[in-house]
């Protein structure tokens, strides 16, 4: 089954953790023993052979900085300039792979539909680059609201304005509080550029106010169910419902705190808290059973989101593995046709729409 994931922070592996995503993961893993820095050093999921092996053809990758006073306990930078300079190093890895071939950048419905034929012509797709979709994770690093048309004329193509606490334009996870006018600004630019905004992370003032705000396209990339985690990273069943009737997509994350409750990081372990693919399953079939059909959901992993392996699936070793879903979901009763719109024709026809 070819495979759109809607979140992954690639650009922040090469970067920040000094991953040469070209490398198969066993490498890359090998090339850590011993590193300490970072808590899933060798636990990596992805790379570009293990999107290849998958079948992952097209990805929404991201940019992230976030911005943090100095006083934070937040990791962050110390200023608005210094994380917009942060996002244009990551924008340059990411062209630097394009020139490679091991990327190919997409930003309107007729490459998205090229990209999609290349991928499913019947030749093999280890040579091809894989699609990638450009997207904002917290909206820190737009020094002002001019900084967006400079950002959409380089490719960028979605934004969350939140990420973790509070936020320039939103606050975000374990914050609370409505936007300001900045935020507000951002949203109203946001839809002149015809940007998607991401809802994920929001929190829940912001979230609500961002709806009654905002008109454009808006999808979740990587969110599960409040209802079975209660946490305010999480939605609760009246932010997905408001979420299908604006004809988003949610997109399942992998990162394990968010599929079982009571997971203690560094303590619980995926085999201990029986936390495998079936979870992320669970999640989705509960948006579709709020929304009545299998239209909303889609894949959005989050791997290597700042975790690897220990705080994965236990029965996911690669990103490739996302494919193991696939007898799940038909195990619970979903059609082959429902199972194309899980794995890539809703974000594909999510994208059609928006980019009309």
């Amino acid at each position: 089954m070819f495979i759109i994931d809607a979140h992954l922070d690639l650009s922040m592996n090469a970067m920040e953790w000094n991953r040469d995503l070209r490398l198969p993961v066993s490498t890359i893993r090998s090339l850590e023993k011993g590193m300490t820095d970072k808590p899933d050093r060798e636990k990596s999921t992805v790379s570009f052979p293990e999107l290849r092996k998958g079948n992952i053809g097209i990805v929404v990758a991201t940019q992230i900085a976030r911005y943090v006073k100095p006083d934070s306990g937040i990791p962050g930078w110390n200023s608005p300039e210094q994380a917009w300079a942060q996002t244009q190093g990551q924008l340059a890895w990411y062209k630097a792979m394009e020139e490679a071939g091991e990327l190919f950048q997409i930003t309107n419905a007729a490459q998205l539909k090229s990209h999609f034929d290349l991928w499913n012509d019947g030749f093999s797709n280890e040579k091809k680059p894989i699609g990638y979709i450009l997207s904002l994770e917290g909206a820190d690093s737009i020094v002002d609201v001019s900084y967006l048309e400079r950002a959409h004329q380089y490719g960028l193509r979605a934004i969350g304005p939140a990420h973790y606490g509070p936020g320039r334009y939103a606050n975000g996870t374990d914050a609370t509080g409505k936007m300001g006018a900045q935020g507000l600004e951002l949203l109203k630019e946001m839809e002149r550029l015809n940007f998607i905004l991401d809802a994920t992370h929001l929190c829940d003032d912001a979230f609500w106010q961002a709806l009654d705000h905002f008109s454009g396209p808006v999808w979740a990339s990587h969110n599960n169910c409040r209802t079975l985690v209660n946490h305010n990273r999480q939605y609760s069943d009246d932010q997905i419902l408001a979420l299908i009737s604006r004809g988003a997509v949610i997109g399942g994350a992998l990162d394990n705190w968010m599929l079982v409750p009571d997971w203690q990081r560094g303590v619980s372990t995926p085999q201990g808290k029986g936390c495998g693919l079936q979870k992320v399953v669970d999640h989705a079939d509960h948006i579709c059973q709020l929304a009545g059909n299998a239209r909303h959901i889609g894949i959005g992993s989050d791997l290597d989101g700042a975790f690897g392996t220990e705080q994965s699936p236990f029965d996911l070793d690669t990103i490739s593995d996302l494919q193991k879903m696939l007898g799940m979901f038909t195990a619970k009763g979903y059609t082959a046709a429902e199972l194309e719109l899980i794995f890539h024709k809703n974000w594909l026809n999510f994208l059609y729409k928006a980019w009309a």
